[in-house]
């Protein structure tokens, strides 16, 4: 049949190139979407995120992911101070692939202007994707119910974009 490209009368074809593809997009570094997996109401992953957290995160960010003083008001150096993760910070205003990429990567482009200097350093070396999730599962177990009903309208606004 003309535009079936031969996956009809082969249908071997058609999941051999969905496994090439798989496998392309897995070596270019793209997998599954970082916000797979971040689950704040597995207590093993939200228990290993805590413990994450509070060696690589908590000197900067609080103890109580309170963040630092004055965090809205930038430093001497002009670098803003470490915000909270809490509810009265504006960590879950962002979306879990933001979170993701920023907690891997650091604060770069396109989550930050070219040439912004953050003290938020790129943890790609240090953890793997599946400890940085677990760190963000941890944080997002904190949040109150008020946030959350929040946080799914703005992800409802911005899916009708």
């Amino acid at each position: 049949m003309a535009g079936d490209f031969g996956l009809r009368r082969r249908p071997w074809r058609g999941a051999f190139a969905g496994l090439l593809l798989a496998a392309a997009l897995a070596a270019c570094g793209r997998g599954p979407a970082p916000e797979a997996g971040i689950d704040p109401r597995d207590a093993a992953q939200v228990a290993l995120g805590e413990h994450l957290y509070a060696v690589h995160c908590a000197s900067c960010h609080g103890a109580e992911l309170e963040g630092q003083p004055d965090w809205r008001r930038r430093l001497p150096n002009g670098r803003l101070p470490a915000p909270p993760h809490d509810a009265s910070g504006h960590t879950w205003h962002h979306s879990n692939t933001e979170l993701f990429i920023v907690t891997r990567d650091g604060m770069v482009p396109p989550y930050a202007p070219e040439g912004y200097e953050s003290d938020m350093p790129g943890y790609a070396g240090s953890l793997s994707d599946d400890e940085i999730r677990a760190v963000i599962a941890f944080i997002q177990s904190t949040w109150p119910d008020e946030i959350w009903a929040v946080r799914r309208q703005m992800q409802e606004q911005a899916a009708r974009r």
